[in-house]
């Protein structure tokens, strides 16, 4: 990975209160942590965990005066070794025990391209004709379409009546978003990590989305960055392989921070950001594409009162993946053969106001293993004296 330093991670400008999770050396254990500048200061006794942390109703006054909070180091201290690593620790994905769930074809876009890997069976051979067949009737049946309305309902007796009807246009434009998991709480990896690619795809893409912060009450706190990675083929093949094809080892990244809302951000901005993915391969392959959350089929807070309600309760909250406007689908290893990731694949996911999420690509199984889950945790923080009694 290129060297990866704070100017790189950082939102623009003004960035509002940001909050995040080392491992860090001296702790001797993960820390939920203030950026205050470049500088990374320690939240542990304020809350052992964030999501504890996003518990706290009144988390501003809580974290008003950063002097009195210990310093763990700069932010370059944990990435300054390459990738994110450094000398004071390691930067963790900024959520631990909240569970990871994500909603699916939220996007006009990407409801095409999951029809396309429907009807090619997952076959990437055949997504460019697929594509130019049905992008002209697809493409201008969704746009503009309320999800759940009268017009919805015309649509869709519309495009049965061409026999083009789908699974995924009915969560893409039906009332019922597809919401769900995307791994296991403490699974995902932070900016500067490795991201996975299970061995047995050769169609996949990186998913480049906001990621809603929510606490046990249904309350969205905040927002960063997310990488949905996934396997295009394997999908394809039937939808009932969703869990195969999204939930890898390593192949959950979050980031690099969370950037905590109030008079500066909130969801209104969320929902008139811009996502920016760059890609740049070791054989010379590189992508830039962009997209503009207010492209997106449904309302965010929408999509959260479908998740978490009384049908549904989180009482760790929440981190929700607001799905993304597009699959890449540049040609990489031929004409018409559309785009896959190659191991080295260094992924950039940016929006101003939340920084940028950095990662490189790799098989899940050349990945160091995942082993520090939820019980590794308690023991931890029990031996730091960090549970309250």
């Amino acid at each position: 990975m290129t060297r990866v330093t704070a100017n790189d991670l950082l939102p623009q400008g003004s960035a509002g209160l940001l909050i995040g999770r080392v491992w860090s050396n001296e702790a001797g254990g993960p820390c939920p942590v203030l950026v205050d500048g470049d500088k990374l200061r320690d939240l542990s006794r304020v809350a052992p965990t964030v999501s504890g942390l996003l518990e706290i109703p009144t988390l501003h006054e809580a974290l008003d005066d950063p002097e009195r909070l210990p310093m763990l180091g700069n932010v370059d201290d944990f990435l300054s070794s390459g990738g994110n690593r450094g000398p004071s620790g390691a930067l963790l994905a900024p959520c631990d025990l909240q569970a990871v769930k994500a909603a699916g074809v939220t996007f006009a876009g990407s409801a095409l391209e999951r029809v396309i890997e429907e009807r090619a069976n997952g076959d990437p051979h055949r997504a460019e004709g697929l594509r130019s067949e049905l992008a002209p009737v697809l493409g201008d049946s969704l746009r503009g379409v309320i999800t759940g309305s009268t017009a919805a309902e015309h649509v869709k007796d519309v495009l049965q009546e061409r026999g083009m009807w789908s699974q995924y246009l009915e969560v893409a434009i039906g009332p019922d978003a597809e919401i769900f998991t995307k791994g296991q709480p403490m699974a995902s990896v932070g900016c500067g990590a490795e991201v996975g690619i299970n061995r047995i795809s050769h169609w996949n893409n990186p998913e480049p989305e906001i990621v809603l912060v929510v606490n046990s009450h249904g309350a969205i706190r905040g927002a960063t960055l997310g990488n949905d990675v996934n396997l295009r083929d394997v999908e394809g093949r039937s939808a009932l392989l969703l869990g195969k094809a999204k939930d890898n080892h390593a192949a959950c990244a979050v980031g690099p921070f969370i950037r905590i809302f109030d008079a500066s951000f909130g969801l209104e901005d969320v929902e008139r950001a811009i996502v920016s993915l760059e890609i740049t391969g070791r054989d010379s392959f590189s992508l830039k594409e962009q997209s503009p959350m207010s492209a997106i089929s449904r309302k965010p807070a929408d999509l959260v009162r479908q998740t978490i309600n009384v049908n549904h309760h989180y009482p760790d909250g929440l981190i929700l993946f607001l799905g993304t406007m597009f699959a890449p689908v540049q040609d990489r290893k031929g004409i018409g053969m559309g785009f896959t990731h190659e191991v080295g694949d260094e992924v950039r996911i940016s929006s101003p106001n939340l920084g940028s999420l950095i990662n490189v690509v790799n098989w899940c199984d050349a990945i160091e293993p995942w082993t520090f889950g939820v019980g590794a945790l308690m023991q931890n923080l029990a031996r730091r004296g960090l549970l309250p009694q």
